[in-house]
């Protein structure tokens, strides 16, 4: 790559190359950023926690995870930064250090010949140090940069530069567990397009499946729960120790005509390589669910998804899918299926006359069968369809919930459970059923001792909604405090 000589590196402060990239080499580069089809997708949590895992770890007000276009740098992840999604390629910051290969430091930005002018530092940011790592792919091309900014001047040592180049390194990791999600589930589709085709010769000339884009919007963990008309949403999660991944994972998205999908699993395992496959599991389940309105398919396509997924190795999961459709008489139909998950449970009030002891009866949801997801070719998956009318709720959960042990040393299991959910107020709402589940753990000896993950839907009833502007949503998550593990 030709270097441009702005001012000669000389040992003299604020004198450093200017590099000019090749033409050559940005094509190259360019064909890689469209490559991993980022640029212009919504809000990640992947890249949103690396932001500000970067902030906290450099203490500075400022980070961002960027992707160099052509003539613009566009703001994938921006932690500090509010309003601003992209600048021009300007020289002097991310334009400058996405052309290196190694990380570019300026300890004070006023003193540099060529960041002295860019925007961020001229503008009302007034940024005055800036640090960033390239995101180099395997083949070499430098897609972005991960930076870190502050208002002051100030200087990192060589393993602060170091672990700014690891977390680029981390922004590649997911890239790469986004760009083969994308994949698998294309291939999917085209094998399935391929024997429709076969079969029905009318219909070899349908429109291309819509991109699957769109549907990889998030990773691990939502960042708050939508907000779905004529119901109420609680979610709730809590990481065993703050020093492993936890495999535990949920979402709720709108799919076409009016419905809704919901899905929570928990991943064998912990770590690093569980959090590979709970990202390709929420990849692959959004994706699918655009193109079959049948959750067992949905399921099967998981299966098949982590069955070829090389990264994937033995590890398998247990999860619900499932789809919520309005009912004209109000509430949802829910349609339920099952990949070798614990049972839901459904929360009816009693009837008149039952007693405080019986204001809420409970019904286990647990569809017939349903094999572990990933673990063996061609599994079984079962569903069940139910109807979630006003006043009542249903909990989906992971076993962490049913393994917590009680006072006497016994798991509180599926009967400890129901039992606890039967004492639950008549209609009881969605947050509050998931605050007075987080509240029982809290109340355990030792809390629980695995991840936890939960997820309440409820349906008002007239009384309920006429006293409130609408059904919400609410989203809670804990972790273990720092250096403590169960």
């Amino acid at each position: 790559m030709p270097e441009q000589a702005s001012a000669s590196e000389d040992g003299v402060p604020g004198k450093r190359l200017h590099l000019v990239p090749d033409e050559v080499v940005e094509a190259g580069r360019m064909e890689a950023v469209r490559r991993y089809d980022i640029l212009d997708t919504p809000p990640d949590g992947a890249f949103d926690r690396v932001a500000a895992l970067a902030a906290r770890l450099f203490d500075v007000p400022v980070a961002t995870v960027t992707i160099v276009d052509e003539d613009r740098i566009w703001f994938k992840a921006a932690h500090g930064l509010d309003g601003v999604s992209e600048i021009g390629r300007d020289p002097g910051l991310c334009g400058s250090a996405v052309l290196r290969d190694d990380a570019l430091v300026i300890p004070d930005t006023l003193l540099d010949d060529i960041a002295c002018g860019n925007p961020l530092v001229t503008g009302p940011l007034g940024v005055r140090f800036y640090a960033a790592a390239p995101i180099i792919t395997a083949d070499g091309h430098k897609l972005g940069t991960v930076n870190v900014l502050d208002t002051k001047p100030r200087s990192i040592t060589s393993g602060q530069t170091a672990t700014l180049t690891d977390l680029a390194a981390i922004v590649l990791d997911e890239m790469e567990l986004r760009l083969s999600a994308l994949r698998t589930v294309r291939q999917e589709q085209r094998a399935a397009e391929a024997e429709r085709a076969a079969r029905e010769q009318a219909e070899r000339d349908r429109a291309a499946i819509a991109s699957f884009a769109s549907t990889l919007q998030r990773t691990l963990l939502p960042p708050a729960l939508p907000t779905v008309p004529g119901l109420e949403l609680a979610c709730h999660y809590h990481t065993a120790s703050a020093h492993d991944v936890g495999g535990d994972f949920y979402d709720v998205f709108p799919l076409s005509s009016g419905k809704w999908g919901f899905f929570l699993g928990d991943v064998c395992g912990k770590g690093a390589e569980a959090a590979t496959i709970t990202s390709l599991a929420r990849y692959t389940l959004r994706a699918s669910a655009q193109h079959t309105d049948d959750p067992v398919a949905v399921l099967e396509a998981l299966n098949n998804a982590l069955l070829a997924d090389v990264w994937a190795g033995s590890r398998f999961c247990t999860a619900y899918f499932a789809t919520l459709t309005p009912a004209e008489a109000g509430g949802f139909t829910v349609e339920l299926a099952t990949g070798g998950h614990p049972p839901a449970y459904r929360l009816v009030p009693a009837p008149p006359g039952s007693g405080p002891a019986t204001q809420t009866r409970v019904e286990a949801v647990r569809p017939k069968d349903g094999m572990l997801i990933g673990a063996f070719p061609g599994a079984r998956f079962a569903s069940i369809t139910l109807h979630l009318a006003p006043g009542q709720a249903l909990l989906v959960y992971t076993d962490g919930l049913t393994e917590a042990r009680t006072r006497t040393g016994a798991m509180l299991g599926d009967e400890g459970l129901t039992a606890f959910l039967s004492a639950r107020p008549a209609s009881c709402g969605a947050a509050q059923l998931v605050q007075d589940t987080v509240g029982l753990l809290d109340a355990l000896p030792e809390g629980a001792s695995d991840d936890v993950a939960l997820l309440a839907l409820s349906v008002p009833t007239p009384d309920q909604a006429a006293a409130t502007t609408g059904a919400g949503s609410t989203a809670h998550t804990t972790a273990a405090p720092a250096g403590e593990e169960h």
